[in-house]
């Protein structure tokens, strides 16, 4: 089964939503998912060197009292998930096109989950800031990757364009909000839901898969 996540590694609910996926195919263990992973920007102007995290939140939700409202609200539900989020310890809210080129060569390499897994707990839990191509290359050769070959790949322009593209195609279609996942193609689910929310859309690609002609 082909999954398709449109996502940002600075979405909160992204990382909910990808752990809530996660208990689904665990619980279903009959479910052979590929999953794919495509970028969105939630802040597509960011310039290169991020914003300082005060500014940010100031520019975004008015001042603290209410971004900490919000993230209050988060906290308590990636607890339910095993995340323990640590907003107070990010200090620079960054652009995430480099870490969408990383994903990008990671999925041509073979498997980006665990590449994207390590950037959401850099960010949310470390404190880490993901715009740095330093602190990306560290990130990489964690998550398995070579980390020299991805710091030269980020230190170069490769990819750069494909992201910026991909990120306006899935906007084209419709894509507002992330964390989206696109099964087989033709199902569209939007937002973090609950694991036993996928259920019966694994029934019914297995159902359609089933009664597929072959040859």
């Amino acid at each position: 089964m082909r999954i398709d996540i449109v996502s940002d590694v600075i979405c909160p609910w992204c990382y909910i939503g990808k752990r809530r996926l996660a208990q689904a195919l665990q619980q279903r263990p009959e479910v052979e998912a590929e999953i794919l992973w495509h970028p969105f920007q939630l802040n597509p102007d960011m310039p290169p060197e991020g914003m300082a995290r005060d500014r940010y939140i100031a520019a975004k939700f008015g001042g603290g009292q209410h971004a900490n409202r919000i993230y209050q609200n988060v906290t308590e539900v990636g607890a339910t998930v095993g995340i323990p989020f640590h907003f107070e310890r990010i200090q620079v809210t960054p652009s995430t096109r480099d870490a969408h080129r990383l994903i990008r060569r990671a999925t041509e390499a073979g498997d980006a989950d665990p590449l994207v897994e390590a950037l959401f707990n850099a960010y949310f839990i470390e404190g880490r800031n993901v715009g740095d191509r330093v602190i990306l290359a560290e990130i990489a050769q964690k998550a398995g990757l070579d980390g020299e070959e991805a710091a030269r790949f980020l230190a170069s322009p490769d990819g750069a364009e494909e992201v910026v593209a991909e990120d306006m195609s899935a906007r084209r279609i419709g894509i507002n909000a992330v964390p989206c996942f696109i099964f087989e193609r033709k199902y569209v689910v939007s937002g973090a839901q609950e694991a036993e929310f996928f259920f019966p859309l694994f029934d019914l690609l297995k159902t359609q898969g089933a009664a597929a002609p072959v040859g």
